[in-house]
């Protein structure tokens, strides 16, 4: 049986690791995974249509919690305890749920003081009792239901027969029912930097690099976020050397070298069967989204893959989502399209973002409509992935992977034949 630590407003946990309100997804699957010799039975709940709109859901069964992510920004945004007695809990160092402690009415408030008289939910037969960041449930047998709301302390129980905690909340703000994911604390950070938004540049529907707003903490130069964080702008284009974009952006989370190019037989050259005696190879930035590919021989930058990090995608909770704005200047029909459909339009200008889906962007590309490039992927050591192919499009310089929902898995740029060749002195503002 866990033995945790209530934080109100702000985590659940113990000495030895914490869910801390705003933590990212993959952190918290990061916990979970090292503690799965006393955490059992973990399941994850997702919308495989609506990932955007259905909270993404840690279920951890056998110990009575739930973690719940905001879909959009896939940040903890509460924290429940649904089965009490699963679990034992404490509030400054002092139980007040434990198979010798009973959570009562009297027992919470000794435990965490005074606070507004509680809330009488008369269709579910339910008392909540709110404090900052908190709130318990009690279930109230309809005999001893209030004539007037008083709160708790209005209600009379035989001796032993006092309600007792049905399910705790832990969340940021005043209330549960507007609970939000509040930003990414400090605590989580453990030195990285995070992404706030990505802009692709691009003059004429040609991509030239991306430009990052990148959240940190340390003591760098930039603008002043909160106390602990800074705010900084970097810019990498295509043809930077390994040297600019570990200048701009820090050493990589990963890097990895090419060992095969499966899309190679696309390739329209005579020559595209001929192994490289040298590898390409990426550097994956996953706090980020971002990958770079760097050219085998030169050591430059030649594409960008921008990452989504939807559930049900194969790649899911290795990155975080990237938060990028694509522009497509809009040529020819797509123009008087766009006078009945300008939700992402802005005059003449399409701007992509993650949350966009494929089958409402394709209305205002231009370019023929060619079959997509199946790819299914799979790990070297289980050939079967459960989530499917993906389909991929060829537009401009961009390559859109997409799911089976019509949501955006990736975007690949790449090097357009239409961009200068001449690198960049410096990647970074």
């Amino acid at each position: 049986m866990l033995d945790l630590e209530v934080v109100p407003e702000r985590s659940l946990g113990n000495e030895q690791w914490e869910f801390v309100l705003g933590m990212p997804f993959y952190q918290a699957v990061n916990i979970l995974r090292r503690q799965d010799s006393c955490i059992k039975g973990v399941q994850v709940w997702y919308s495989d249509q609506n990932p955007l709109q259905m909270d993404l859901v840690l279920n951890l069964s056998q110990d009575g919690i739930k973690l719940i992510f905001d879909p959009v920004y896939q940040r903890l945004k509460i924290i429940e305890v649904n089965s009490m007695n699963k679990v034992k809990l404490k509030y400054c160092g002092v139980p007040f749920n434990s198979p010798q402690v009973r959570p009562t009415i009297d027992q919470i408030d000794q435990s965490f003081g005074a606070t507004h008289p509680g809330v009488y939910i008369a269709e579910k037969q339910l008392f909540v009792l709110n404090f900052r960041g908190l709130s318990f449930d009690f279930p109230i047998n309809s005999r001893y239901e209030p004539t007037y709301a008083h709160g708790l302390g209005s209600l009379q129980f035989p001796n032993g027969m006092s309600p007792t905690v049905a399910r705790m909340f832990i969340y940021s703000g005043n209330s549960y029912a507007d609970a939000k994911a509040p930003s990414l604390p400090v605590t989580c950070f453990y030195g990285n930097c995070f992404l706030d938004c990505l802009e692709v540049l691009r003059d004429i529907n040609v991509t030239s690099g991306l430009k990052f707003i990148l959240v940190t903490e340390g003591n760098v130069q930039g603008k002043l976020v909160d106390s602990n964080k800074q705010s900084v702008e970097r810019i990498v284009k295509f043809g930077d050397s390994v040297q600019d974009v570990v200048s701009a952006l820090g050493c990589p989370s990963r890097k990895f070298y090419k060992s095969e190019d499966k899309m190679r037989i696309h390739l329209p050259d005579a020559h595209k069967h001929i192994r490289s005696h040298s590898a390409d190879y990426f550097f994956n930035y996953f706090t980020m989204g971002v990958d770079f590919l760097f050219d085998a021989v030169t050591h430059r930058v030649k594409k960008f893959v921008l990452h989504t990090n939807y559930p049900g995608d194969y790649n899911f909770n290795i990155y975080c989502r990237c938060e990028f704005k694509l522009p497509i200047t809009l040529e020819g029909p797509s123009k008087a399209a766009s006078q009945s459909q300008s939700s992402m339009l802005d005059d003449e200008l399409l701007v992509v973002t993650a949350y966009s889906k494929w089958d409402e962007v394709q209305k205002f590309l231009t370019s023929p409509k060619h079959r997509p490039v199946i790819l299914n992927r799979s790990a070297s050591t289980n050939t079967s992935n459960p989530f499917g192919s993906t389909f991929c499009y060829g537009v401009q310089d961009l390559i859109f992977e997409v799911m089976s929902n019509q949501h955006i898995a990736s975007v690949t740029l790449y090097r357009s034949s239409n961009l200068r060749d001449t690198p960049s002195s410096s990647s970074s503002s």
